[in-house]
């Protein structure tokens, strides 16, 4: 498929009434009771489904750009069978508004709920955190329906994204969406096992930005024990600001509004503006492209948010947290896929425009030996022309080796550690999407049938390789292990994941390359 063929029928089926609307179709009504009021949910082909339920009260006001606050109770039974608001975000250009089409409303920190059998079951939970270079996403993407019909509570969360969720202004705030996923991970221990959950079996999911919350979240004192496993999708926690240069990307912003540092200085800007203002602000800093900062290398856009190391929420990067034995009892799933590059290369550029000058550009800001990196990077990958090897590179540096390093410092712990490496190539864009990010979700979730996931993975994927990775996922959640070895730091133990599976040592052929350049 050309990029021409893919946005024409992309723009063609985002007109679909079901993906318009956000109906859904059902047998009966499913009525749980939470801790604060009963919520209506729909019974469809035996699963339960409850879509967007608050686990805490509306963001507004001044509220905002601060800490989430409880929910509200309500009396009698409240509606949870369409999709709930999704969290403030710029618009995303045309036709791509079609794989999470914005729902208006302030009652954005909510849930969606799947359950084979509300009540005492006592079954696993997945709790799942959307990635989206935590700026753009919500949780109507991801749909838990496969999990729950194999025995595993699925629940997935919206928080709050770009300057909603992690504005840093030097002020004692910091860090807001990820109090924002401990406050739905509170709600899920307090509520799951009305739904049919265990809330002493939770493992956190995520992938991309989702990964790097999970990653981060694992390190967080005030999240520890509000989950036992965690799977990490492309993302090792390994983006994060350092207060100074959080800071100055809050001033930047607040300079464009024309306001005070000011959190009530900001929240009475409203909506449209600041997200016009983080827009012009990306702009800014895309022309002064820095990886271990806020990004912008050639092929990949500035990630202006990301936590932030506020020496409160957040005290130290959670690679180094790990070291010291943070999460050493959460059992950890942790993987990449084979060329994450091409995603953000392919369907809008092209990999044969890459030149030589732009990869080595972005080996340079990657803090790369550049002619060393050439040479290894060529000799590893033979045949492979510039486009190619930057998708590769891209890769390394933001998801690889991260994972490799995570990896390696949370295998001593006692909990167990799994690597992965999702290697099957769609055959999109004739071939040229390959192993790209984020195509292993529709096989994680066994949604090889979604239109939307069709986009990437092709008309005929492969349902086999989904039997094989969704039932990884859900051994892992269930029991805390996979059917292939343990990661072992010496030999890097990996599973290759693809139609007919392998076991190998060390997925990144140019690891060494990498040793002690810093991954920020």
């Amino acid at each position: 498929m050309n990029r021409r063929a893919f946005l024409r029928d992309l723009t063609a089926t985002a007109t679909l009434p079901w993906l318009a609307t956000g109906c859904v179709g059902g047998e009966a009504d499913s009525v749980v009771a939470t801790a604060s009021g009963r919520v209506r949910g729909r019974v469809d082909a035996g699963i339960h489904a409850f879509r967007g339920v608050p686990y805490a009260a509306p963001p507004i006001g001044a509220h905002r750009y601060r800490p989430p606050r409880p929910v509200r109770a309500w009396s009698g039974v409240r509606d949870a069978i369409a999709l709930g608001p999704t969290p403030p975000q710029p618009a995303t250009p045309p036709p791509l508004e079609f794989f999470a089409p914005p729902i208006p409303g302030a009652d954005y920190l909510n849930l969606n709920i799947w359950t084979r059998e509300p009540g005492s079951a006592r079954m696993p939970v997945v709790v799942w955190i959307f990635g989206g270079g935590f700026d753009t996403g919500s949780n109507g993407l991801y749909d838990g329906t496969a999990f729950a019909r194999d025995g595993v509570v699925f629940v997935a969360m919206n928080y709050r994204l770009g300057a909603e969720g992690f504005l840093f202004l030097d002020d004692e705030v910091a860090n807001v969406a990820l109090l924002d996923q401990i406050s739905a991970l509170e709600w899920v221990r307090d509520n799951i096992a009305a739904f049919g959950g265990d809330p002493d079996n939770v493992t956190i999911a995520g992938q991309s930005a989702g990964a790097m919350a999970v990653g981060t979240l694992l390190t967080m004192p005030r999240a520890s024990g509000l989950f036992r496993r965690a799977i990490l999708e492309s993302g090792a926690g390994n983006l994060c600001y350092s207060a100074a240069t959080a800071r100055e990307i809050g001033q930047r912003l607040v300079t464009k509004l024309g306001v005070a540092a000011d959190r009530d200085a900001v929240a009475t800007a409203g909506v449209e503006r600041v997200l016009a203002a983080q827009t012009a602000v990306m702009g800014d800093l895309a022309r002064q492209p820095d990886p271990q900062r806020w990004g912008g290398e050639p092929g990949c856009r500035v990630n202006m948010w990301r936590p932030t190391l506020d020496g409160s929420t957040l005290s130290a990067a959670p690679v180094d947290a790990v070291t010291a034995g943070a999460g050493a009892d959460v059992d950890v799933l942790i993987g990449h896929n084979g060329a994450e590059g091409r995603l953000s290369l392919v369907p809008f550029r092209g990999l044969d425009s890459v030149t030589e000058a732009e990869l080595a550009t972005a080996m340079h800001l990657y803090r790369l030996p550049v002619e060393r990196a050439l040479t290894a990077y060529r000799a590893a990958y033979p045949g492979a022309d510039p486009g190619a090897l930057l998708a590769i590179v891209q890769g390394d540096w933001f998801y690889t080796v991260p994972g490799l390093r995570l990896a390696d410092a949370h295998a001593p712990a006692p909990a167990s550690t799994y690597m992965y490496e999702f290697t099957w190539r769609s055959p999109q864009f004739d071939g040229q999407l390959g192993s790209c990010h984020f195509l292993e979700v529709p096989f994680a979730f066994d949604r090889l049938h979604d239109p939307r996931m069709r986009w990437l993975t092709g008309p005929n994927p492969p349902q086999q390789l989904a039997d094989l990775v969704h039932g990884a996922w859900v051994q892992f959640a269930t029991t805390g292990r996979v059917h292939w070895p343990p990661y072992e730091p010496l030999r890097r133990t990996t599973m290759r994941l693809d139609l007919e599976p392998t076991v190998i040592d060390d997925p990144c052929p140019v690891r060494t390359l990498w040793e002690g350049i810093a991954l920020t």
